[in-house]
Order: C-alpha cells, then sequence, then structure tokens
C-alpha cells in the first residue's frame, strides 16, 4: 500500500465522514486507527503502536508550541472581555460602522494587514471581531469563512510571513538560477486563488447575498438572532469601566512583539539555544529560518504577562477574577487542540504511507502529454494532496522540486507551474476538515468545526473553479496581467450567475 492510492484513503475516509456524520473527533480517529492498521499491515498491536507513538505522541511534541499559544490567547481573550474592552470596541463599532457590509470588510482588512502568520491571523481577527460581527448579525459560519479567506491566501502572496519563508526554503538549491524567495516573489502576481478569493470576498459582501449552507447561516442570524456559535461564547458579560484601549492595547502588542519574536526566533539578533549567528542583522534570512512554535508562545506569554499588569493597574479587573481567565482561557481551546492533535496524527500517519511517492509519480507521468495545461493539472494535484494531508506546507514541499524538474527554468511556465502548486496548496487546505489553518479559524470565530468547514466548502469550490480555468489560459497566455483580468471578470460573472439562479430559492 505504500506509495499508492492507498495512502490517501484514511484521509479521505475522515473526511467524508466528518461531512457526513457531522462528528470530526470520532471521524479523525477511524482515519487515524485506518492509516495505523495500513501501515502496520493489519496487525491490531503493532497499529495501536503506529497510533500512539508515531501519531500522538508525536504530534503532542510537534505542536507543543501551537498549544501553548492557543491557551495563551483563550487566557487573553478572556482578559480582555472581562475587562470590558471587547464591548467597548464593539459599541465604538456599532456607532462607526453602520452596515453589515462595512463589519464584513473591516474584518477582511484587518485580515489582510496580519499578514506575518496564519495561525496568528485566525486567532486575532477572530478575537477582536467577533463582539462586533455578532452586534451585527453576522454568522459565526461567515465570520470563519472571511477569517479563513485572508489567512492562508494572504500568507502565500506577502514577501514577509511565515510562509513566504518556507516556501523560499524549499525553492532554494534546485538549480533554477534565482533564489528561493526570488522564485516566491515572481510567482506572486500568478497566484490565482488567493487574488481571486480577495475579489470573491469584496464582490460577495457588496452584492450583499450568500448561497449554500452559508446562505442558511446567514437567514438564521439575521432573522432568528441565531449566530452559530459555540455554546458559551457570546459574551454576556458587561464592565462599565472598559474602554477601547483596553482590546486595541493587547492586540497591537501582540501584532508588535510578536513580529520581533519571528525575527528573534530566526537568529535575527544572534545566536540562541536552537540557532547560530548566520542570520545576525538579515531579515530574510531570519524569517527564512524562524520557528512559529517557538515565536507564537513566546510573544504570546510576554504579552499575557504585561496585560497582567496592565489590568492591575487600570484596575478594571479583580485578580481573582484574573486568575479565574487561566482555567477558563484553557476550556475554551480544548476542542480546538483535540481537532489540531489528531488532525496532525493523520497527517503524519499519511506521509508514512507514502502519499508524496504517489503524487510524484503522478505528476511526472502527466507532464509528457498536456505540457501547456500542465499548470491546471499541477493546481488540481496540489488541491487534492492538501486536501487529504491538510497540509500546504508539505504540498508545496513535495510540488516544488517536481515543478522545476520539469519546466526549463528559463521560462514563465517554471513560475507559472510554481504559483499554481502554491495556489493549490492553499485551497486545498483551504477546503480540508484536517487542515490546521481551517481549524483555528473555527477556533477564533468560536464556531463547530464541521458547521464551518460545510459552509465554507461551497465558496472555496467555485474560487477553485474559476482559478482552474485561469490556468488553463495562463499556459497559453503567459501574461499574469491578462491572466488575471480574465479571471476576475470571470469571478465576477460567475457570482452574478448564481446570484440570478439562487435569487427566488
Amino acid at each position: 500500500m505504500h506509495g499508492t492510492i492507498w495512502s490517501l484513503v484514511p484521509s479521505f475516509c475522515a473526511i467524508g465522514l466528518a461531512l457526513l456524520t457531522k462528528e470530526v473527533y470520532s471521524s479523525l480517529f477511524i482515519g487515524i486507527f485506518l492509516g495505523a492498521l495500513f501501515a502496520a499491515d493489519f496487525n491490531i498491536v503493532n497499529a495501536f503502536n503506529v497510533v500512539v507513538v508515531k501519531g500522538l505522541s508525536s504530534s503532542v511534541s510537534e505542536l507543543g508550541g501551537i498549544i501553548c499559544f492557543l491557551v495563551i490567547l483563550g487566557i487573553l481573550v478572556g482578559l480582555v472581555n472581562k475587562s470590558g474592552g471587547s464591548q467597548a470596541f464593539g459599541r465604538w463599532a456599532e456607532r462607526n460602522i453602520k452596515s453589515r457590509v462595512g463589519v464584513q470588510i473591516a474584518t477582511f482588512i484587518l485580515g489582510i494587514l496580519i499578514f506575518i502568520d496564519d495561525y496568528f491571523n485566525c486567532l486575532t481577527v477572530g478575537s477582536v471581531m467577533q463582539p462586533v460581527t455578532d452586534r451585527a448579525k453576522v454568522s459565526r459560519a461567515k465570520l470563519a469563512y472571511l477569517i479563513d479567506a485572508t489567512a492562508a491566501p494572504v500568507c502565500m502572496i506577502a514577501p514577509i510571513s511565515s510562509w513566504a519563508a518556507a516556501v523560499s526554503g524549499v525553492a532554494n538549491d534546485l538549480g533554477t538560477g534565482i533564489t528561493g524567495i526570488q522564485l516566491f516573489i515572481r510567482a506572486i502576481p500568478y497566484n490565482f486563488y488567493s487574488l481571486l478569493t480577495f475579489v470573491f470576498i469584496v464582490s460577495i459582501v457588496f452584492m450583499k447575498f450568500d448561497y449554500g449552507k452559508m446562505k442558511i447561516a446567514e437567514m438564521n442570524a439575521q432573522l432568528n438572532g441565531d449566530l452559530g456559535g459555540l455554546k458559551g461564547s457570546e459574551s454576556t458579560e458587561e464592565n462599565s469601566k472598559g474602554m477601547i484601549i483596553d482590546l486595541v492595547l493587547p492586540v497591537v502588542a501582540l501584532i508588535i512583539v510578536v513580529f520581533f519574536a519571528m525575527l528573534y526566533a530566526g537568529g535575527y539578533y544572534g545566536k540562541t539555544d536552537w540557532i547560530g549567528d548566520e542570520n545576525t542583522g538579515n531579515l530574510i534570512g531570519a524569517f527564512g529560518d524562524t520557528n512559529a512554535m517557538i515565536a507564537l508562545p513566546w510573544g504570546g506569554l510576554a504579552v499575557l504577562l504585561g496585560s497582567f499588569i496592565y489590568f492591575m493597574l487600570r484596575r478594571t479587573i479583580k485578580f481573582k477574577e484574573m486568575g479565574d481567565c487561566i482555567p477558563q482561557g484553557f476550556i475554551a481551546m480544548v476542542p480546538s487542540i483535540l481537532i489540531l492533535i489528531m488532525a496532525t496524527t493523520l497527517k503524519t500517519i499519511t506521509s508514512n504511507l507514502g502519499a508524496a511517492q504517489f503524487v510524484h509519480d503522478l505528476m511526472l507521468g502527466a507532464s509528457s502529454g498536456l505540457y501547456s495545461l500542465l499548470p491546471a493539472v499541477i493546481f488540481v494535484v496540489a488541491i487534492i494532496l492538501a486536501f487529504a494531508t491538510g497540509t500546504s506546507w508539505g504540498t508545496f514541499g513535495i510540488l516544488i522540486p517536481i515543478v522545476t524538474a520539469i519546466f526549463p527554468h528559463d521560462s514563465e511556465l517554471l513560475i507559472i507551474g510554481i504559483s499554481a502548486c502554491l495556489a493549490g496548496a492553499v485551497c486545498g487546505d483551504h477546503c480540508s476538515p484536517i487542515s490546521d489553518t481551517t481549524i483555528m479559524s473555527s477556533a477564533g470565530a468560536r464556531i463547530e468545526h464541521v458547521q464551518h468547514v460545510s459552509t465554507q466548502l461551497p465558496y472555496a469550490l467555485t474560487v477553485a473553479g474559476v482559478s482552474f480555468v485561469t490556468y488553463a489560459v495562463a499556459g497559453f497566455v503567459n501574461n499574469w496581467m491578462i491572466c488575471l483580468a480574465v479571471g476576475s471578470v470571470l469571478m465576477i460573472g460567475t457570482l452574478i450567475f448564481i446570484k440570478n439562479k439562487t435569487a427566488d430559492k
């Protein structure tokens, strides 16, 4: 079963069960155990060894940093809510952002501005905008989509981000004649999925319509006041001492401190316990070698301690109330932590089954007869791989070396092929229930994970369909401006068609 299509079966099984049963924990465990049985040649004892040793234990160790950051952020959100900062910001937004359109565009803009890291983006945008979208009766499903659609897509077109660093690291030393970061920057204009996602969001918000399950969620929010959030996620506490600064200051501090923490983790300020001094004073090098699992909890803990001191000096929260936020913050993040650990375990087992080798052979087989259409083919293959494995980084890590081996290094098709690979990885990650970014978006919006996946999927697939056509055109035209214009027109035209078709339903 190693290196064959069977290596993807456990992931597709887990995803299918999750969508059918709406129960993500059992679905993930079934996928994990099925993959373990494949890896252990159906020996039950060895299968348990795979699950415990190579799966769960390894995942908890690998995710230690992000688990700590999730808990820290949960505590920080609790502090801000108890201080009255969230309510004060909500009241300000209610006075100054008059419409649901304005609230959604504000969420979209904030998502674009936080381009450093997708995890950080998901959780920060959700924490800041949830009180505002709740007051405007924007469903949690729509909030989760706006978060998810401006997390990975914006990180994938930002030259200074953890994603740019990851891509440049993979693309270095592949004999293309340019550095990894240069290849990444040249691929940005051809990243049609990310760019057309932004066109989609702005268009659908201003056109004031939704479709699929998102339409049901939005109607429930507007007509019945049912936002669709997790039980207890609506903040009902009011603190008359709260001010907007009580929300803005911790968030701004978190953004700034995490930025510098990422530089620190990458060795920008000199040698540390985990990295040498080769990146001292080198901004690009530091981002290329940074470790988000260190930087996020490092920055988060620093801001959390500063927030404790700030709120004590402000005297908006009693010391005991601040202490109560610690277990409450942890409890709020437990569902997301469980899903993240199980999804990572499934990804690890899928990787051990040789999914990378299967996709490698598939791509090389397609390269002989579909040359000009290869960007579109690469886009689809990347979607399937990222959807099945739940990892965009793993997907482009597999595909970038294959793409550079297929196309001549002086060809514009190389750049288009690389971008198709990156765009497909983001799209598959965007659609996948086992993707960590999708899980973080559910956590940020405080919504049931399967609800987020099922409402988001039609939107992501619509953009994917238009992007596929755009990559097919790009394979022949080789001009990003023409292709992006064609894609944008197709995107808006598709939405107009869907709006007219669904108007009476």
